[in-house]
């Protein structure tokens, strides 16, 4: 199983959103099966508030799909930003008014991977409980679920000059009783029903560090539909592998 938490941090200087994931990894020997999982949480945008959620990771591996990302730009207006990844909450659409609220919910992203097939270097793909397929800015629908995972975010200002930056903390590995898997064997496909163009969030691999995955421009909305592999190619012990993603969307 993997779960993850979103954090949603602002204040006076600094804008930060949070966003923990959980991961887990199961691997299996003999007949049994390797079972993988990945988790998000959603938050809330605010004009000033220190608020966070975190999620528990589970290593979890994601086969994916290529498409591209949205960015629009929105009003200027009071200073605030906003992370999701995963299910969320939304009273309306952003475009005609909406704003959006706290959600608790971590969604989970798993997969079996069958024992004779461990470390055979066939990336395994990944399926989520999460339920959002539409975007919250306009309706459209965006993602398909059960194989992506809904990720959206802006940061808005009353000016026009500023940038947010989204990064994410795979530092600590994946580990079971006397065995670890890094986060650098899961990768992930963006994309996005009938995008064309560049990736707002690029498609990537886990560095098993501090890494920055996109800068987004102030009074913008962006979003992505991600889709997670586990690269599946070294022998590992049997096991549920567990371990935490972080995401963060930061402002000066």
């Amino acid at each position: 199983i993997l779960l993850r938490c979103l954090n949603f941090v602002q204040m006076d200087q600094v804008h930060l959103r949070q966003c923990c994931v959980s991961r887990e990894l199961l691997v299996s020997s003999g007949a049994d099966s390797n079972k993988v999982g990945f988790c998000f949480f959603e938050g809330k945008m605010m004009p000033r508030f220190l608020r966070s959620s975190c999620l528990f990771i589970a290593t979890a591996v994601l086969p994916v799909s290529v498409a591209h990302s949205f960015s629009t730009t929105i009003a200027p207006g009071a200073r605030a930003i906003y992370l999701q990844v995963g299910n969320g909450t939304f009273t309306g659409r952003y475009n005609a008014g909406g704003t959006p609220g706290n959600n608790t919910t971590v969604n989970l992203v798993s997969v079996t991977v069958p024992a004779a097939q461990v470390g055979n270097s066939t990336a395994q793909a990944m399926t989520t409980n999460s339920t959002t397929t539409t975007s919250f800015y306009d309706g459209f629908t965006f993602c398909t679920v059960p194989a992506q995972v809904y990720i959206s975010g802006f940061f808005r200002l009353p000016g026009s000059i500023g940038t947010a930056t989204l990064s994410v903390d795979t530092s600590t590995p994946l580990t079971t009783a006397g065995s670890s898997i890094s986060f650098t064997k899961i990768s992930w496909v963006s994309s996005g029903i009938g995008d064309t163009g560049a990736q707002v969030i690029p498609s990537g691999t886990f560095t098993g560090a501090t890494q920055t995955l996109a800068t987004l421009a102030v009074n913008t909305w962006n979003e992505s539909c991600h889709t997670f592999s586990y690269l599946n190619d070294q022998v590992v012990g049997s096991g549920t592998y567990t371990g935490q993603a972080t995401y963060t969307l930061s402002a000066p």
